[in-house]
């Protein structure tokens, strides 16, 4: 009896509040569904694609000759302590959002940060690193380079010796990049890609 009586407090106190049932998500639900991130995109065929000089600066672009570029590089001045090498991929970004962009090839396996960026009305991915980074060797051998961005595809970039020349030539901004070096790869079309900004 006395035990009963132990227990009977408990008892009591359970009591007081409802058991866990399954309910429970639909009265705590909200009303408007969480936003998440845009549907991943396809990676574009790049069978075409070739690096180009843009037309100013130190600015490589990739992709198919007339149409919109899938990549570019960018040499920013500055002194050797200073100088960076600035990165895009051309693809839409959520608002703010932040991810890794995969470099593999060459030997080498490049992560590097990339934001979503805001230009004019639309959302695309950028970085930049030191131009004597380590990670951007990835881009100075001969053979293609796999890039990657979560839910941005995967851009498969064809060899060329002009990424390599212009990390080099960043690196040591004494030695510019010259008309000579981009000759040196000439297009397989008449145009290169479209520089959008």
């Amino acid at each position: 009896m006395r035990r009963f009586l132990a227990l009977l407090p408990l008892t009591v106190l359970a009591a007081c509040k409802p058991p866990a049932s399954d309910d429970y998500v639909e009265r705590t639900r909200i009303g408007e569904p969480a936003a998440g991130p845009s549907e991943p995109i396809d990676s574009p065929d790049t069978e075409n694609a070739i690096w180009a000089p843009a037309a100013s600066g130190q600015r490589l672009l990739y992709g198919t000759p007339g149409e919109r570029p899938l990549f570019a590089v960018e040499c920013l001045e500055g002194d050797r302590a200073e100088a960076t090498l600035a990165y895009t991929r051309f693809a839409r970004a959520d608002p703010g959002a932040k991810a890794v962009l995969a470099l593999i090839g060459n030997g080498h396996v490049a992560r590097l940060h990339i934001d979503a960026v805001r230009i004019g009305d639309v959302w695309r991915w950028e970085g930049a690193v030191a131009a004597d980074d380590a990670r951007m060797d990835v881009l100075t051998g001969t053979r293609q380079v796999e890039a990657t961005v979560p839910g941005a595809g995967s851009v498969i970039l064809n060899s060329s010796p002009l990424p390599g020349e212009l990390v080099e030539a960043c690196r040591a901004p004494d030695q510019a990049v010259t008309a000579e070096a981009a000759e040196s790869d000439p297009p397989p079309a008449p145009a290169a890609p479209e520089d959008p900004a």
